[in-house]
């Protein structure tokens, strides 16, 4: 099984809430929330795969991010590698373009969504940070 390589965007606003959607039904963790983003493409860098992911997902351009952690997790029928980046700087008003709900939430109210397991680590990153 080889490890899908996925790059996460962790956007906050001015009021210091974190963007947060929900996975389609559908897909793999379907209906729990995630932060936005998506796997890379053959020979795609990672940022251009996490500028194209939120231009894709949420309607706005990446200008700036920073590294925040990487993690590996085995889901049993899947392994990932998320590659988690704080987006610093972007340009649009994020939106569901997918048809996918969003949500704006400050930190320490991130325990209240159910989250895929491979997010809980950028979870308790973010309400300790």
């Amino acid at each position: 099984m080889s490890e899908l390589h996925v790059a996460v965007g962790v956007l906050t606003d001015a009021k210091g809430r974190i963007l947060i959607a929900r996975r389609p039904a559908e897909l793999h963790q379907g209906g729990l929330w995630e932060f936005p983003g998506g796997k890379l493409e053959p020979g795609e860098t990672l940022e251009c795969a996490l500028a194209r992911e939120l231009k894709e997902e949420l309607g706005v351009t990446v200008k700036a991010t920073e590294p925040l952690l990487e993690i590996r997790h085995d889901y049993g029928d899947r392994e990932v590698f998320l590659d988690v980046h704080r987006v610093i700087a972007w340009q649009g008003e994020a939106q569901g373009m997918e048809g996918q709900p969003l949500a704006w939430t400050l930190p320490a109210a991130l325990g209240d969504f159910d989250f895929p397991a491979a997010n809980v680590a950028i979870v308790e990153k973010l309400r300790s940070t």
